[in-house]
């Protein structure tokens, strides 16, 4: 089963990380869901996710990552030197969270948000659920 990555379809950052997730994921291991479809609610459900998360989603090998945790995991796999980031996951969850969390609670001030999730180009649409 492929590793799934969970995410708020209607945040811009959120749209922009799948999108580079997306071009760096060159053995197409990923398959994504916004945490608003159909798809995406029922793996919550499934995973006892909380509502109240305000995290990047990664549901790997029946396992559940959340935050700097599913970001770095996600890295590792990617082509290039994004790899070499995976090295951080030797610094507590609560250090790497901080700004994890930083970006998360300004995420739309910053970025800004859509009205709705977008609709994926057809060359990567097969690899949403």
């Amino acid at each position: 089963m492929h590793p799934v990555i969970l995410f708020d379809g209607v945040c811009n950052f959120c749209d922009a990380s799948v999108q580079f997730i997306l071009e760096r994921d060159d053995k197409e291991m990923f398959r994504f869901a916004s945490l608003q479809s159909d798809a995406g609610q029922e793996l919550l459900r499934e995973y006892n996710v909380a509502d109240d998360v305000d995290s990047m989603i990664l549901i790997e090998d029946g396992n559940v990552y959340y935050k700097s945790a599913a970001a770095l995991r996600i890295s590792r796999h990617l082509k290039g030197p994004w790899k070499l980031l995976y090295v951080l996951i030797l610094v507590p969850a609560p250090v790497r969270n901080i700004f994890y969390d930083l970006v998360a609670k300004n995420r739309f001030k910053w970025f800004g948000q859509k009205d709705s999730c977008m609709l994926p180009p057809p060359n990567v649409r097969r690899r949403f659920l």
